[in-house]
């Protein structure tokens, strides 16, 4: 008895490489990370990589892309609750179910290839202009973007605290104990 093959699906196999990739390279970094590391924990083979995405920077970019976009939602303006209180609750949020923490992880981690810095840079400044709008913020000038690049800074100071070094108690606190410093923060930068 033959073993029915495993039906081949373009789009999961796609979003499953993003998803390995991201994790390795928010984790282990641009220059530690292998495209057949990559490969073979997502069960498929390395020449995939070069179909959907053509080189291992365009595998790092379309990550970028996915980074950006769960950081992007996370800061977006809603009416159900002030930003300070939806970032205390990202934050605050178990690590293995935030996105948006591995996707600022990603964004921080040097690459030392000058292009893929580049498009890491590019995605902070679009970040941090965003973030002041959903704070309630305009970006008129070189203050108000440095203000907000500060809380972006934080905010990333944050999640490496809580997930790499395990710092206790920001490591454990949840969104109620975030809650108050956040909004303190959030106020200090951005009003």
């Amino acid at each position: 008895m033959t073993t029915p093959k495993r039906r081949r699906d373009a789009a999961q196999t796609r979003q499953d490489l993003i998803d390995v990739a991201r994790q390795r390279f928010a984790h282990d970094g641009y220059a530690a990370t292998t495209v057949r590391d990559i490969a073979d924990q997502a069960g498929v083979n390395v020449a995939l990589i070069s179909r959907y995405f053509n080189s291992k920077e365009g595998l790092f970019e379309a990550c970028l892309n996915g980074a950006f976009t769960d950081v992007r939602q996370g800061a977006e303006v809603r009416t159900d609750e002030d930003f300070a209180t939806r970032l205390a609750r990202r934050l605050g949020a178990p690590a293995a179910d935030d996105r948006m923490r591995t996707g600022l992880l990603l964004l921080i981690r040097s690459s030392g290839d000058e292009r893929i810095d580049e498009m890491r840079g590019s995605f902070l400044r679009t970040m941090s202009e965003k973030m002041a709008v959903s704070a309630g913020r305009a970006v008129t000038g070189e203050d108000d973007l440095l203000r907000a690049q500060m809380l972006l800074a934080a905010i990333v100071g944050i999640v490496m605290m809580r997930d790499i070094t395990g710092l206790e108690p920001l490591a454990t606190a949840g969104a109620d104990d975030l809650m108050g410093p956040v909004a303190d923060l959030v106020a200090a930068l951005m009003t």
